[in-house]
């Protein structure tokens, strides 16, 4: 009895302090508190999910914060494209100003966005710390397409819904090219030269392409990469509104 009362007293307790730092009564660092606005510029933390999910609900605040992470964009008007299919609050993407895209791209605003904080926090990083370099250039397989999911399976089998891509909410990475004009990272080359067991060396292609795997977990919805599928063995698919997914 003494503990359940316990708990319902720090429950009560957590919920004052939460109205109070809402209401301004109680000021902490934006950086943790759950109300503020995200910052770009701040490294990703248990708060991050949070104001980025809060950001992709609001049209105007989801473009002015992609404005701020120095993404080239022009704004697409909103549109149904098809049956199930349909952009809104969609740009036509060129990528950063330090990691333009091969060429650009149809996406939600609400896919944008984790991608900018991707690049700055996870992409960026990783390269510099696995390839002693950084990224000059994403190359993409394509974003908006209004179309089914792509199973390499017959309808039949399954398969027959919507796309995430249909309403322009995922994005299908191949290849990274580096500033130190090396060879560029390819998903369909160099995932696999990750070690099978104990013995086996790994690459330094192989680490980064890993480590921006996980870190894009942390940001997107849905992240499928070579090992979910065979379809998937030249790119990442990256996705928001979907079912929560890091394979």
């Amino acid at each position: 009895m003494l503990l359940r009362f316990a708990a319902a007293l720090c429950f009560v307790a957590l919920l004052a302090l939460g109205w109070a730092v809402h209401a301004g009564w109680v000021v902490v660092p934006p950086r943790f508190n759950p109300w503020a606005r995200l910052d770009i510029s701040e490294p990703p933390n248990w708060l991050t999910r949070i104001k980025l999910g809060r950001a992709q609900r609001e049209p105007a605040q989801c473009l002015a914060l992609i404005g701020e992470a120095g993404m080239r964009f022009e704004p697409v008007p909103d549109r149904v494209t098809g049956e199930g299919c349909a952009l809104e609050n969609a740009v036509r993407l060129q990528g950063t100003n330090g990691a333009p895209l091969n060429a650009p791209v149809l996406l939600s605003c609400r896919v944008a966005l984790p991608l900018a904080l991707w690049e700055r926090h996870v992409l960026q990083p990783a390269a510099l710390q696995h390839l002693g370099t950084r990224i000059t250039r994403i190359d993409h397989l394509g974003g908006y397409a209004c179309r089914n999911v792509v199973t390499g399976r017959a309808p039949s089998e399954g398969g027959g819904r919507r796309s995430r891509h249909a309403t322009a909410d995922a994005l299908d990475l191949a290849a990274f090219s580096r500033a130190d004009r090396g060879r560029a990272v390819s998903l369909r080359r160099d995932w696999a030269e990750a070690p099978q067991g104990p013995s086996q060396a790994s690459t330094p292609e192989a680490e980064f392409l890993r480590a921006i795997h996980q870190g894009a977990c942390g940001l997107f919805e849905g992240v499928l990469g070579p090992d979910y599928n065979a379809v998937h063995a030249d790119h990442f698919h990256l996705e928001v509104g979907g079912w929560r997914s890091c394979r």
